[in-house]
């Protein structure tokens, strides 16, 4: 009878211990961001152990570091320009186009980011349209050599269309030059103007 008992009193502790375990976890990480937590480790009478963040007679101090975690957003990767700078220096003698505004207008488009898609379905590193990809003869837009060097080439393109006028064609670049052509001046798209602003403020101070 009494292993019986035994065995009934190690099974209700064992339940008691997982359940003072989860509750334990929660109360842990519910603490909202701290650099420790300060829990307490005491032993009843019965020989049960418990955790708290109470204090008190015959209860001992444990220290738990948490490290601090610090989050990005997603649309915000690391940038990494080396990878590209050959294929930037390259299709910039190719195309005569200037190897700092190339810089810019990735850095605006997709923050060097050679996997980016927009909602929009923009590709990759200069964010080409799929048919402005297949007009360019990027096979790949996530390549970053191709999406760079057919990026640069519609670039050079909309420079020449728009006789060299920078903001109209990174306003073509951006709206698509039909809603640029004829009007002499960047249309009124907040979006468009915040873009052009963005990548002349890019161009203008390199990094």
């Amino acid at each position: 009878m009494e292993m019986v008992r035994l065995g009934n009193r190690l099974g209700c502790l064992k339940v008691e211990m997982r359940i003072l375990f989860l509750i334990f976890l929660v109360f842990l990480f519910s603490i909202p961001s701290p650099e420790a937590v300060d829990l307490y480790r005491y032993v009843d009478g019965e020989g049960d152990i418990y955790y708290t963040n109470v204090p008190g007679k015959g209860r001992a101090k444990i220290s738990l570091p948490i490290k601090k975690v610090t989050s990005k957003p997603w649309s915000t990767p690391p940038i990494e320009k080396e990878p590209y700078e050959p294929f930037i220096t390259s299709a910039s003698q190719r195309y005569a186009v200037d190897p700092d505004l190339i810089r810019a207008v990735i850095k605006a488009e997709s923050n060097f980011n050679s996997g980016a898609v927009s909602p929009k379905g923009a590709l990759g590193l200069m964010q080409l349209m799929p048919f402005t990809a297949n007009a360019m003869s990027v096979a790949n837009p996530f390549d970053p050599e191709e999406n760079i060097y057919g990026g640069v080439r519609y670039l050079s393109e909309l420079l020449q269309l728009f006789s060299r006028n920078l903001p109209l064609a990174l306003a073509a670049y951006n709206a698509g030059p039909e809603r640029v052509m004829g009007r002499n001046e960047i249309p009124p798209i907040e979006e468009t103007r915040k873009y052009v602003e963005r990548v002349m403020k890019y161009y203008n101070t390199p990094p």
